[in-house]
């Protein structure tokens, strides 16, 4: 088996893994526990019972993974983040955490246009994969596939270091029967697809956020669906009479009945009056749904737990911080989490610089070092910052540079802040 059949059964392995983690993180899973008798109570009416944790794990951290500027040997580069932006990797990078976070990869293929210009565009998993040496772990080789279904064709690119391999098959959605119509020299060296991969592991695929809470989020919806049934059925005061003359519909349609009973008092009256001295009327109470409360409780702090999602994100509204140093605090580890996924993957987006500038200049992208700039992660108070800022700087601690770049300030806003004078308003 050639290559690139392996990368074709790479690629849909895990299409299966990847489409119920996409229903996971919309909302659109099918309900877990919902049996035929819970199904009639509800009138069958609800079917589809989602509270949507997964999605909130992983917008937690993505916004909270904001690039801010890209240096080459050290240095802030302008060329290297006007490129970025042209690319509008401003937007588009957000969106690749996004995907990396959700399906545990995200592959970003780097070419260049008819100007010789860097070009750069984040692929779905769903129809790119990125295959690695085993002993070495170097990426070797990468494959993008798509359908048009309006031309009944299905398109295949190959990605190697030394080439670049185009295939057509004339059939849409097609695993197979590819021929290939085009070849380039890949002037690179190296394969030109880097891939943004979640995990801390060295070996297996990338891990999603969603993973480890899907068993919760399904017990917390099979709790909610079992508190709404016995709402239904048994949360509501039921209203009793005794010594009451049941009223006769002598219009009853069935045969064997000179007439049928009922209720005298029809559910939606507010008052029940009978001439009878016998009559009695009481209610029963309503069923206690104070258990179901505890049980969402247990549910939600293991949710907590496995997403590092602070009380006040997943709607416990009294454990809401009261400072901003009480609100740092309660975040801490979410935003552990999140300096974590900017090592993992900045290292990704430092390979994306290096291909875009050798994409450019023509230079080795083994032989160009970049670095990545990361908003901070955690939820700061701005004038606390600034404040403590300023002092390191009048101290002498800090460059001006340095400490316009801890109050989060990008490369290019930088730039344009030195080339400013002091005097202008």
């Amino acid at each position: 088996m050639n290559l690139f059949d392996k990368m074709m059964q790479q690629l849909d392995g895990p299409q299966g893994r990847f489409s119920l983690l996409d229903r996971y993180y919309s909302g659109d899973q099918a309900v877990t526990f919902l049996n035929a008798d819970e199904a009639e109570l509800l009138n069958r009416k609800l079917f589809r019972m989602a509270v949507n944790f997964p999605r909130l794990a992983v917008d937690s951290l993505a916004e909270r993974l904001r690039v801010t500027g890209l240096r080459v040997d050290g240095a802030a580069d302008a060329r290297l983040w006007s490129d970025w932006k042209a690319n509008n990797l401003d937007e588009m990078a957000a969106v690749a955490h996004r995907e990396a976070l959700t399906l545990g990869e995200c592959p970003v293929i780097v070419w260049a246009d008819d100007q010789g210009n860097p070009r750069v565009s984040v692929e779905s998993p769903h129809q790119c994969v990125v295959r690695r040496d085993p002993a070495t772990r170097e990426v070797v080789g990468a494959l993008k596939r798509w359908s048009n279904e309006d031309a009944g064709q299905t398109y295949a690119v190959e990605y190697l270091p030394d080439q670049i391999v185009w295939f057509v098959a004339q059939s849409a959605g097609a695993a197979g029967g590819f021929q290939a119509v085009r070849k380039v020299d890949n002037p690179l060296g190296v394969v030109p697809v880097v891939d943004l991969r979640n995990s801390d592991r060295l070996l297996g695929p990338g891990a999603s956020e969603i993973d480890d809470l899907i068993p919760l989020v399904d017990a917390l919806d099979k709790l909610l669906l079992d508190m709404l049934t016995t709402s239904e059925s048994a949360a509501r005061p039921r209203r009793w009479a005794t010594g009451i003359t049941l009223a006769e519909d002598l219009d009853s349609d069935d045969p064997n009945e000179s007439s049928a009973l009922s209720n005298p008092f029809p559910e939606g009256d507010k008052m029940m009056i009978s001439e009878s001295a016998e009559s009695k009327f009481g209610q029963l109470p309503g069923a206690d749904l104070s258990a179901y409360q505890d049980a969402v409780n247990v549910t939600l702090q293991q949710i907590m737990a496995m997403s590092a999602l602070p009380a006040h994100m997943v709607g416990i509204t009294a454990a809401n911080p009261t400072s901003a140093d009480a609100l740092r605090a309660a975040e801490s580890g979410l935003t552990a989490r999140a300096e974590a996924r900017q090592v993992t993957f900045g290292r990704a987006w430092e390979q994306v610089a290096a291909l875009m500038v050798a994409v450019r200049t023509g230079a080795d992208p083994r032989a160009i070092h970049t670095s990545v700039d990361w908003a901070p992660a955690d939820t700061r108070s701005a004038a606390q910052e600034a404040d403590a800022t300023v002092k390191l700087f009048q101290a002498g601690i800090l460059p001006r540079r340095f400490a316009l770049q801890k109050l989060g300030y990008s490369a290019e806003d930088i730039a344009q802040i030195e080339a400013t004078p002091a005097s202008t308003n």
